[in-house]
């Protein structure tokens, strides 16, 4: 994450095709780069990785999990056992210009509280992962949009 970064998105733990992958939201099916694609107007899914994130970070965003390490079957959140979560208090003397905190579901939205009694303006956003049926893509994307509101 760049130190000018606006806004910050926290996953939960990355899923075990990003984990394989070593990259964030890598599961095919997995609907964050065509929702930031749609929210920023910028076509991310049509870059290499590594272009997606210089992309973020001339948008000024960030991309982090709650939770760096932890034991789970699988890639769903309920499955996550013993968690432990990242050190955030490097947010706010490493990156003065971070504003907002948006939660990429409601697994890493529980910290939103921790985020908004220090002065952060929170999202707690409908998940992007394919496990997330229950809304569909646009459904999803109209809540996404409040990321530049």
């Amino acid at each position: 994450m760049q130190a000018d970064a606006r806004l910050l998105i926290l996953g939960s733990f990355p899923g075990e095709a990003s984990l394989a992958a070593q990259q964030y939201y890598a599961h095919p099916r997995n609907q964050f780069w065509r929702l930031l694609s749609a929210v920023l107007s910028d076509d991310l899914i049509r870059l290499d990785y590594a272009a997606r994130l210089e992309r973020l970070a001339w948008h000024r965003i960030g991309l982090w999990d709650v939770i760096v390490a932890c034991e789970r079957q699988g890639s769903l959140d309920a499955s996550i056992r013993r968690a432990q979560v990242a050190d955030f208090s490097i947010l706010r003397t490493g990156f003065p210009a971070l504003q907002t905190i948006a939660f990429n579901g409601k697994a890493s939205g529980r910290f939103a509280p921790q985020f908004e009694a220090v002065g952060f303006r929170t999202l707690v956003l409908p998940s992007s992962s394919p496990a997330n049926a229950q809304l569909s893509f646009d459904q999803k994307l109209v809540k996404w949009r409040a990321l530049l509101s």
